[in-house]
């Protein structure tokens, strides 16, 4: 199994340190994810909210970090390719795969949130057409010296992209998402997918993946030649009553703060399932010896071959983070490697 670490940002003010701390800490955590042995780094795109804005271009962190690191791989998970010009998309995620030396994996999607939709001025209805048509767009500009585009959004004479990736053809692609429709696109243009557990059970998680692999053997490619993250709320501490205390109480406030002008918020009486969650492998806090256990319930549910932590979330103190970064390292990765 591989292991990767994300950060979307659940930024709480009364907990939290100030902006130009918050960064300082993040960037101290990409070191020692690099230190400890893990292959990837990467931020989601979120944008006007706690929840994740504190990121909102990806390309900014991903830059910074590639010059305080050598061999960690970067990226965006994702990039919302629907709300933003492909051009500029293109210019910052190369400008990233240059200046870490070729250390870029692009993550790509639709975005889960109405509000940039509604603020970038983009119908939500027309989501997937343009993120569909801005893909195309991007690799257009990475693979060809001079292009023009004409279709249904953009449209523009002939250029040439400064800079070009330093990977060729191409860096790896990631593709998040659930849906069959949008899985299994990934599948036939033959790019790695993302996916998660918190929000959605297995059997939804399933059809997905399904749609994925059978794209890929639509066209071609064997299956097993390509590869599927699983990204999980990650908190370890030696003690088993702290796990449990702290990490039920980060995931309540991401919970909570993932709500906010996002989602409506559960019905009355709604209550939630804790040890379900754990069972299923949908969060992921203990001891070590625990974590193994539920990584394991992970594997019996949801298919993955490359493991994402999100290990920064919910108000958990920096030194807390780092903590729980390098007992995971220590003790629960070798179990899988």
């Amino acid at each position: 199994m591989r292991f990767y670490v994300n950060i979307l940002s659940t930024y709480f003010p009364d907990l939290d340190p100030p902006y130009e701390v918050y960064y300082r800490q993040m960037l101290e955590q990409i070191e020692l994810a690099e230190e400890l042995g893990f292959e990837c780094f990467m931020f989601n795109e979120h944008h006007f909210l706690g929840y994740g804005g504190l990121v909102a271009n990806p390309a900014v962190m991903l830059a910074a970090a590639a010059t305080r690191t050598s061999r960690i791989r970067l990226g965006p998970c994702i990039a919302i390719l629907s709300v933003r010009h492909p051009l500029q998309v293109a210019e910052d995620y190369a400008m990233v795969d240059a200046v870490s030396g070729g250390r870029l994996e692009f993550g790509i999607g639709l975005g889960n949130t109405a509000l940039d939709y509604r603020v970038f001025e983009t119908p939500q209805e027309e989501g997937r057409a343009r993120y569909q048509e801005a893909h195309d767009v991007i690799v257009k500009a990475w693979t060809h010296e001079r292009f023009s585009h004409e279709g249904e959004f953009w449209k523009f004479e002939e250029i040439t992209l400064y800079p070009r990736p330093v990977q060729k053809p191409l860096p790896l692609v990631w593709v998040a998402g659930t849906s069959p429709e949008g899985l299994g696109w990934a599948g036939r243009q033959g790019y790695h997918i993302m996916t998660v557990g918190h929000p959605h059970p297995p059997d939804k998680v399933r059809v997905g993946v399904e749609a994925w692999r059978g794209g890929l053997a639509a066209t071609g490619r064997d299956p097993a030649d390509y590869h599927c993250q699983y990204h999980l709320r990650t908190y370890v501490n030696e003690n088993a009553a702290v796990a449990r205390e702290t990490g039920e109480k980060v995931i309540d406030r991401y919970e909570a703060i993932s709500r906010v002008q996002r989602k409506a918020p559960p019905p009355p009486g709604y209550v939630y399932d804790w040890q379900g969650m754990l069972e299923t492998g949908r969060n992921l806090y203990g001891t070590p010896e625990q974590c193994i256990e539920i990584i394991r319930n992970a594997q019996r549910h949801y298919h993955f071959d490359t493991l994402t932590h999100n290990f920064n979330f919910g108000g958990l103190p920096h030194q807390e983070v780092k903590k729980s970064m390098r007992l995971f390292a220590r003790e629960v990765m070798p179990a899988f490697r």
